[in-house]
């Protein structure tokens, strides 16, 4: 059993509809049907997250030594760099990902974006979402390449998200990962939700390139999902993440789930805690 846990990917549900601040709602209502999709039992639980004080005393509860509360900079989502700090930073269990549109930066933007992310704000990494854009686009395009430099640069990761929710399957192709990976061989590349459903080639991409690293968060729990666990419990052991995916699924289930879906003894550990410690440089 691992001992302790990271949560790779957070959202307390006032931070947005999208995660079901409003009830009665239509984003709501999506967050109780997704919630029902990916096994949840309590299909309403994220109503206990309504202020920071009640997020944090659930990850408290649950054992959960730091959440990571991915910031994202798409049309009709976006928290701001500095809401993002505003939160976490009150917070030793809160861990900040910041955001970045290049679409509407520019190259440049985003990379004086990143740097300010990064230096002033204290933020542990730099979500995008290509595929999510005003103007989708693949992880590869040249527009998002100063930002893989800077956070290269800097020594943190990139987080790219992408799964069966995307408006364009087009852009779920994990084949763009592997070209940004060896473009990019310093840089650390957070997948998350495992692009799923695409589990055989986003585990092919980890197996040529080390830097690549997965977090299938609550879709490790539909078909196909135990791939993923078969590959950490090979090759892949330092490059498999826990992440509950919260509010889309309850963080004590997904912690207890993730326990018993066959991970050896000598991988679990890895992959609830140890590894999201270097990737974020926590020690």
């Amino acid at each position: 059993m691992a001992a302790e846990i990271i949560d790779m990917r957070s959202r307390p549900s006032f931070l947005h509809d999208f995660y079901g601040a409003t009830p009665g709602t239509k984003e709501y209502d999506v967050v109780k049907w997704l919630n029902r999709r990916v096994g949840s039992k309590d299909d309403e639980h994220f109503t206990r997250s309504k202020t920071a004080k009640s997020f944090v005393a659930e990850i408290r509860e649950c054992g959960i030594r730091a959440a990571v509360i991915v910031g994202r900079d798409i049309p009709g989502i976006r928290h701001t760099n500095a809401e993002i700090h505003k939160l976490t930073s009150k917070h030793k269990e809160l861990i900040g990902m910041g955001s970045v549109d290049p679409h509407a930066l520019g190259s440049q933007g985003s990379a004086d974006a990143v740097e300010h992310a990064i230096k002033e704000l204290g933020l542990k990494g730099i979500n995008l979402e290509p595929g999510f854009n005003s103007v989708p686009m693949h992880a590869d395009d040249p527009l998002f390449f100063p930002v893989y430099e800077v956070c290269s640069k800097l020594k943190v990761p990139v987080s790219l998200m992408s799964g069966p929710t995307t408006p364009n399957f087009t852009f779920n192709d994990p084949a763009a990962i592997g070209r940004v990976a060896r473009a990019f061989p310093n840089l650390s590349i957070i997948c998350y939700h495992g692009f799923y459903p695409y589990v055989n080639e986003i585990i092919g991409v980890a197996f040529r390139y080390e830097n690549v690293c997965i977090v299938p968060d609550m879709y490790i729990f539909l078909p196909g999902g135990k791939l993923y666990v078969e590959a950490a419990n090979g090759f892949m052991k330092d490059q498999l993440l826990f992440g509950s995916s919260y509010p889309f699924r309850a963080m004590a289930q997904s912690i207890q789930d993730y326990r018993e879906l066959g991970f050896h003894d000598d991988v679990i550990d890895n992959v609830m805690f140890a590894y999201a410690e270097r990737v974020l440089h926590l020690k």
